[in-house]
């Protein structure tokens, strides 16, 4: 995980700190003359622009290259004072478009990420991920699936199965909770304290979706071994399987979906799943050029 800066707070005056190298941003948009025919060009902009809209849609644009951004580097690129900017930033907030993490620091939020997934759907991640699983499960020799979050459960959304006799079964479709699966933790270990907290409220009432106390602390205890390693784990002691996963990411960075191989805990012990999480990262990767040359 990469190490969080100080957060900044909104003072409305005092120097700022210089935006983050590469920050897109220009100068606050002002009149422009329209083309002869009353239309502006595309390099040009809009014949009346509405400056408030820009600059949100600026800031929103910003998190296509940065994956967090201080209240400082958003005013500094938007060339406005800080509590400009964080009112810009609190309206977002307010639509899901932006969220805080525990450092205070602003990253995409659910909005925003609903609507870049939903181009990913557009171009059916199924589809560019089946090759990939087919080799992969070749590879690993074990049955290997693609899952996505839904809510605090996960789907599994394509596999692949082994050639061998005893292997584990495809469960495409099947919807699972994420905490008790290798899938899931490597999703769930992408996510702020505050996130979690809205999967799993500590006053949930449902069997399905709540943690008890003690279940809590475990899965905050196990997110913090699968960040520091790189890859998530689950053993399923009702019928001795294991499965091991690692997450699929964005050209932002951001996690959108998980692979992982499951195998008998015999065959899955505890020196050959760094091996098979290697080999999960490599599939991982695969699947995100796809993904970002479909994208364009």
């Amino acid at each position: 995980m990469a190490a969080r800066t100080a957060p900044d707070e909104p003072n409305g005056a005092g120097p700022r700190e210089p935006a983050a190298a590469g920050l897109r941003g220009s100068s606050p948009a002002g009149p422009r003359d329209p083309d002869p025919d009353g239309r502006a060009s595309a390099t040009a902009g809009p014949a009346y622009p509405i400056a408030s809209v820009d600059n949100a849609l600026r800031l929103l644009l910003m998190f296509r290259d940065h994956k967090r951004l201080r209240l400082s580097e958003a005013a500094e690129a938007l060339g406005v004072a800080d509590s400009t900017a964080h009112r810009l930033l609190a309206m977002l907030v307010h639509h899901d478009f932006v969220r805080r993490d525990d450092a205070r620091l602003y990253l995409a939020g659910p909005a925003l990420l609903e609507i870049g997934l939903a181009a990913v759907r557009n171009l059916d991640i199924r589809h560019l991920a089946r090759p990939v699983l087919a080799e992969l499960a070749q590879q690993i020799d074990e049955t290997v699936h693609l899952a996505q979050l839904e809510g605090g459960r996960i789907r599994y959304i394509a596999g692949a199965e082994s050639g061998r006799d005893l292997r584990v079964a495809d469960r495409t479709g099947q919807l699972m909770p994420a905490p008790r699966t290798a899938t899931g933790k490597a999703l769930l270990a992408e996510l702020t304290t505050s996130q979690l907290d809205e999967l799993f409220p500590a006053d949930s009432s449902s069997p399905a979706d709540g943690l008890t106390p003690a279940e809590r602390a475990g899965l905050h205890q196990e997110l913090a071994r699968v960040r520091e390693r790189g890859y998530a784990t689950n053993h399923r002691e009702a019928d001795e399987i294991v499965s091991v996963a690692t997450v699929v990411r964005d050209r932002r960075d951001i996690a959108i979906a998980a692979i992982n191989a499951s195998a008998p805990a015999t065959r899955m012990d505890r020196r050959r799943r760094p091996l098979v999480a290697r080999q999960l990262h490599a599939a991982a990767v695969q699947l995100e050029r796809l993904l970002a040359n479909a994208v364009g």
